[in-house]
């Protein structure tokens, strides 16, 4: 005899209307693979009679939430409004009533967090939020139990798929940011506004939760250093080609000397490792472990199906734990309560990179040395330098890729440069990532 565990939906878009359609067609796999029988007993949404991409029973349909937060059937509430409010409210009144919570609301989890966890531990309910990063990738799950016994040392990857089909498209095509915008949005790739995807919120967000997750701490998202994809030209496209990389908006997370640095920005990858070949809406995100070494999980980061396995995996784990009576087998966040630190955030003026510098300057004998004392000065040295477009008196551009370098130096190399009178507009910086730290 199967057991039956009741679930309530808090909205009904793409991935509300995929969960319910692969519950429905899976229900006989999952019972066989778990003995217990999901059902769908509530699903609040804003419009009773909008038309629909699935058929569901319109008496399962309320616009009043409080029919799923209060029903003392529903075991089970899946939270899939997005937004931070009224969902952070709904979340906790469904702890307080003793209702373990899935939900996919990365930016709910990246700032109010903390709140969220402590509520869920105080009632004794277990949270699913496998959905809230990566879409289907498994990466919270292998952070959580696959990789336990590892020291996490980095995390790395490329969590936000518009932005990986914008600098794609960008490179493949030789397209300008504007237009490459306007196809994604066009395919549906990119919302009608696209600010939280490509000035990297959207990213900050996902990389927040792993590593609270990876390095047991609390990670005021305020400070996560935070630059989108907006003001990446086609000229540093191409210079990265010919260095032999790429530009991709990655989220890193790093623990060095017990501070955690946690940034987003546009990175120039090497075409030697794996993230350099990973195009269009994919995500990809590495973890490396002090055990394990470096291990790459790739999938669609993105879609109603691929968030709705990781929805439904939730589903499955807690309701394997509602009837196993294992209910907070694995920690909230990883670690137990008590050992969940406040972070040691490092700021972003003092990280250890490599850097691409794209200067325009006027077409006159020294020049050359004059950027270069100025780095030298400021503790930088110059890997290697490309200098094209030779114009007599007028502005070219000259390219550098740096050595490793202490991020406050190089501002302050650049404040002074950008004040010589033979530089004709700001410095462009792209940091680089060769993975070798």
């Amino acid at each position: 005899m199967n057991q039956r565990v009741t679930v309530g939906l808090i909205g009904l878009g793409t991935v509300g209307s995929s969960v319910v359609q692969v519950l429905t067609q899976q229900r006989t796999l999952l019972q066989e693979r778990c003995g217990i029988d999901f059902q769908v007993k509530r699903i609040a949404v804003r419009d009773r009679h909008k038309p629909r991409s699935i058929r569901v029973d319109p008496q399962l349909l309320t616009t009043e939430v409080q029919e799923v937060l209060t029903d003392p059937e529903i075991d089970l509430v899946v939270e899939l409004m997005g937004g931070t409010e009224p969902a952070r409210s709904y979340l906790l009144k469904a702890i307080e009533g003793g209702k373990h919570i899935v939900t996919a609301n990365k930016a709910l989890l990246a700032e109010h967090g903390e709140e969220i966890f402590t509520a869920a531990a105080r009632h004794q309910v277990d949270i699913g939020c496998e959905a809230s990063v990566g879409g289907g990738i498994p990466i919270i799950r292998a952070i959580k139990e696959g990789f336990v016994a590892n020291r996490f040392l980095s995390i790395f990857g490329i969590v936000n798929g518009t932005c990986n089909y914008i600098l794609s498209r960008m490179t493949a095509e030789g397209g300008d940011f504007a237009t490459v915008l306007q196809e994604a949005m066009d395919k549906g790739y990119a919302e009608p506004d696209p600010t939280l995807d490509i000035e990297g919120i959207d990213s900050a967000h996902k990389i927040a939760i792993l590593a609270s997750l990876a390095f047991g701490v609390q990670i005021p998202f305020h400070r996560v250093y935070t630059e989108g994809i907006s003001r990446i030209d086609q000229a540093d496209i191409r210079y990265a080609q010919e260095f032999g990389y790429k530009i991709k908006l990655l989220a890193i997370a790093k623990e060095i000397e017990g501070q955690v640095e946690v940034r987003v920005h546009p990175t120039m990858v090497p075409s030697t490792h794996l993230l350099y070949s990973v195009e269009g809406v994919y995500n990809a995100i590495t973890v490396v472990g002090d055990q394990v070494g470096e291990n790459s999980f790739i999938g669609k980061g993105a879609g109603g199906p691929a968030t709705a396995s990781a929805v439904i995996g939730d589903i499955v784990e807690i309701g394997r734990n509602i009837t196993q009576g294992s209910v907070l087998r694995v920690p909230h966040r990883s670690y137990l309560p008590q050992h969940v630190r406040a972070s040691a955030m490092r700021n972003i003026e003092d990280i250890v990179s490599e850097y691409y510098l794209r200067f325009s300057a006027l077409d006159k004998p020294g020049v050359l040395s004059k950027i270069s004392g100025i780095l030298g000065a400021n503790d930088i040295s110059i890997a290697s330098v490309i200098q094209k477009g030779r114009r007599e008196g007028g502005a070219v551009p000259v390219v550098m890729m740096t050595h490793h370098a202490q991020e406050r130096n190089v501002r302050r190399a650049l404040q002074a440069i950008d004040q010589l009178d033979v530089i004709t507009a700001p410095t462009v910086l792209i940091r680089v990532e060769n993975f070798t730290r």
